[in-house]
């Protein structure tokens, strides 16, 4: 007969709870069984991204932090709480909307949640109460974070500038490139912070919920958890520029840089858990009051949550697959004649990133003399690597050593067919920072899905859902315009405002005749 232990006793384990992880066993089978991909998903991030590799260490902790509580969780018995089936329902829908709009995030976020919730809707609330903090802890396997990268940059880039400046050296600022006497420096994406942030973040949590009783304590050393690395990557990234300029770049230069950075992380992590120290508070005891030891609930009970679970994770991914139909063939992918311009032979020189479209043209058109070039792709049938709304399609890569983008922002323009239309608006610069002659570029750039056009990526998700839920598939487009503004940037930025307004209203028919399975242009 299986045994539990508690301490140094062992006593047949009761039936309640050996059905109640019968079941918990079950709900885990048909978890995996309708999500199993989407937890691929998050191991295969965690493999492959520093930043979320601490995603390893989740489920061991968790499983760590469940054992020290074994005492509390024998005494309780566990009892079916089928009212957790709605938002584990709610979560299924979410999953599938996200699975429709292939975004990671949204269905890793949703089976994780599913995962948490199945505990108390199978072992109980109290079960589930002694060990809330576990369960929420299981969340950080969620590999999020890829959203905040912008921000952080520019945040790391405007602190970097100001506070070299203050200390006295010149800085010459272009996006997030800046020039100081010593050399050039640019703040990419392992200069954001966004490693020190989320892996502080998972150890602060864990220290706060070893160390403190007290909810609002333990919420509190997150809080600080959260801003300690945001700072002191501020001041690892002044520390460094400084560094490199004091000993004319023979320190903190390549590599040293980041190990130097993990080293000043490092020692502002162990400062932040020694002052949070004071604050410590003795571990709590059990209470008597939860050491019921009832087991009052009947087969019947069991049985019905066990159905409800089968209904609940069992349709998202049936329902999934219903709503992808097939797309009509693609026969053609041409930019259309664009009335008032002549085409002409030209290289571009440039061309916007976008990661395995379905089709992809550029058209260079003459407008008065001055050189529009259209850059156009397609999206159709899309799936998690290929989709348009992704962080790897971007104007410039950060890892391009030619381009870099000096400013972005977004701005309405009345277009033709369509009225106010937001659009993005970018200018990119050729060459390194010193060089103050090189290429400029102005860029105009719009999304088209279902039929709409948009500068917002979550409007963008949220027309493929609307579009796949109709029936009307997923194809989804880019729209890129950009125009030499080396010589005028003001003439060149007009131009192309009023080349959008003409024309972006022909492209999205263009676009919507592909979408019907014609291949004839509009005229």
């Amino acid at each position: 007969m299986a045994t539990v232990s508690v301490g140094t006793l062992s006593r047949p384990l009761p039936h309640g709870w050996r059905v109640a992880l019968a079941v918990l066993a079950l709900g885990l089978f048909g978890l995996w069984l309708g999500f199993g991909s989407t937890f691929v998903s998050m191991a295969a991030t965690w493999d492959r991204s520093q930043t979320y590799a601490h995603g390893w260490l989740v489920l061991p902790l968790f499983a760590w932090m469940v054992w020290r509580l074994r005492a509390e969780l024998a005494a309780l018995s566990p009892r079916p709480q089928p009212l957790w089936l709605l938002p584990m329902a709610g979560l299924a829908v979410m999953w599938l909307l996200g699975d429709l709009a292939w975004a990671h995030a949204a269905t890793q976020i949703a089976a994780t949640g599913m995962l948490v919730l199945l505990v108390p809707a199978v072992l109980g609330n109290r079960v589930a109460g002694v060990i809330v903090y576990p369960l929420a802890f299981l969340f950080f396997m969620v590999p999020v974070g890829d959203i905040m990268l912008p921000t952080l940059m520019d945040w790391t880039a405007d602190v970097t500038v100001m506070g070299v400046r203050l200390l006295g050296v010149p800085v010459y600022r272009d996006g997030l490139q800046f020039v100081i006497p010593s050399g050039t420096w640019s703040v990419v994406e392992a200069c954001s912070g966004a490693r020190y942030l989320l892996a502080s973040f998972m150890v602060g949590t864990l220290f706060g919920y070893l160390n403190y009783r007290s909810a609002w304590r333990r919420w509190l050393f997150a809080g600080v958890a959260i801003v300690v690395p945001i700072v002191a990557n501020w001041l690892r990234a002044i520390i460094i520029v400084m560094l490199g300029h004091l000993t004319d770049n023979k320190l903190a230069a390549g590599v040293d840089h980041l190990i130097y950075g993990w080293v000043f992380f490092g020692i502002v992590v162990l400062a932040m858990f020694w002052v949070g120290s004071w604050w410590s508070e003795e571990p709590a005891k059990p209470s008597p009051a939860l050491q019921d030891g009832r087991d009052d609930a009947n087969g019947r009970s069991w049985a019905m949550l066990a159905i409800g679970l089968v209904v609940v994770l069992g349709w998202p991914p049936v329902a999934a697959h219903q709503l992808r139909g097939e797309a009509p063939p693609l026969r053609t992918f041409a930019l259309p004649p664009l009335a008032g311009t002549a085409d002409v032979q030209a290289t571009a020189g440039y061309q916007p990133v976008f990661a395995e479209p379905s089709a992809r043209d550029l058209r260079t058109y003459s407008v008065d003399g001055r050189l529009v070039t259209v850059h156009a792709v397609l999206y159709r049938q899309q799936n998690y690597t290929r989709k348009l709304v992704s962080s790897a399609n971007t104007l410039v890569a950060p890892e391009d050593s030619e381009w870099y983008r000096v400013s972005r922002r977004v701005l309405d323009l009345p277009v033709a067919g369509h009225g106010p239309l937001s659009v993005r608006q970018a200018e990119l610069r050729q060459g390194h920072v010193q060089q103050l002659s090189s290429k400029r570029l102005q860029v105009r750039q719009v999304l088209w899905i279902d039929g709409q056009f948009t500068a917002s990526d979550l409007r963008a998700v949220a027309l493929s859902v609307r579009g796949q839920l109709a029936g009307r598939g997923d194809d989804a487009a880019a729209i890129t315009i950009f125009t030499d503004a080396s010589a005028d940037p003001d003439a060149a930025n007009a131009a192309l405002d009023e080349f959008a307004r003409r024309h972006l209203g022909t492209l999205g028919q263009w676009l919507q005749s592909l979408r019907q399975g014609g291949a004839k242009p509009p005229g």
